[in-house]
């Protein structure tokens, strides 16, 4: 498989990616944390493609990315006041939730009744989102390697496994999200990120 790479603001490079995605193709594109690889929540082919390009267990579930909050009814169920409290404070932010999902979803993307959510606070990522929709993204790097924050870094670890890279440049975040869940009464920290524990609980008491 070749691999394009096509800078951020070249004409084409956001209506290429999204055709590229809406016929089972991976992209790989700058976000507000790190690089982001991306297919089709909707498509388990798509998916599964995911899990094999980074070579990642499949019992892990992959979070899906919007462009905005109107988005969040094609892929979540109701969400607790908690939820739409950090929403309201942190996106587009580095914080993901962890939220009741819709049974449209494939079980490849999630084997769990949840589905981690955010909006990135990135132009290239939201612009990309707005064109195509929600997206199933997952860090551009092979498992259990180090996290890329240039489309040369993505290159370097998954040539040959993805379709096209959107070169956005270097981008300045380098840690992922912070990962809550919300699905019961307290938040639950599962991965600790650029938001902190205590700025959670602040909203979590209100």
């Amino acid at each position: 498989m070749k691999t394009e790479v096509i800078k951020a603001g070249h004409p084409i490079a956001l209506n290429h990616a999204v055709d590229v995605l809406r016929h089972g193709g991976l992209v790989a594109f700058p976000t507000d944390t790190v690089y982001g690889l991306a297919a089709l929540p909707f498509h388990a082919d798509s998916v599964e493609r995911l899990y094999i390009a980074k070579g990642r267990n499949s019992e892990r579930a992959i979070a899906v990315l919007l462009g905005d909050v109107s988005q969040l009814s094609l892929v979540a169920g109701e969400m607790t006041g908690l939820a739409m409290r950090l929403a309201e404070r942190f996106w587009p932010g580095p914080l993901t939730l962890i939220v009741p999902r819709l049974p449209t979803l494939p079980d490849v993307l999630t084997p769990n009744e949840t589905v981690g959510v955010r909006i990135p606070d990135h132009p290239v990522a939201l612009a990309l989102l707005r064109m195509v929709g929600p997206l199933a993204v997952t860090s551009a790097n092979l498992s259990g390697q180090e996290n890329t924050t240039t489309a040369q870094e993505v290159m370097a670890q998954l040539k040959g496994r993805i379709h096209m890279v959107i070169d956005g440049g270097r981008i300045s975040g380098g840690v992922p999200s912070t990962v809550v869940d919300c699905t019961g009464p307290r938040p639950v920290v599962l991965r600790q990120g650029p938001v902190k524990e205590s700025e959670i609980e602040l909203l979590s008491n209100l």
